[in-house]
């Protein structure tokens, strides 16, 4: 009786959670105009022409990239839920 009740429970929350899914996924699209600069800029940096630069130059873009990428990286807006905290939710709402 329980696991029919949590296979129905189940499909109740993928039902909506797939709807939620494809509107933050059209909501992702549009991407910031400060994140936006930044990817233009990797992609000229990425465009050219690095043969006839110095070593300093190379190195200097080098730390450019760099910064850029941990920039976007730390304002990554994702949400990241563990392995651990899954089956406790999983556990309660099966419990509950």
């Amino acid at each position: 009786m329980i696991l029919l009740f949590s296979l129905s429970t189940f499909t109740t929350v993928n039902a909506t959670g797939n709807e939620r899914a494809k509107a933050t996924t059209e909501k992702t699209t549009e991407i910031p105009a400060e994140v936006q600069i930044k990817l233009d800029r990797l992609e000229e940096i990425k465009e050219m022409d690095k043969s006839e630069m110095t070593r300093a130059e190379k190195k200097e873009l080098r730390k450019e990239v760099r910064a850029i990428k941990a920039e976007l990286r730390s304002t990554g807006n994702g949400l990241y839920i563990s392995a651990g905290a899954i089956i406790i939710i999983l556990l309660l709402i099966i419990l509950l």
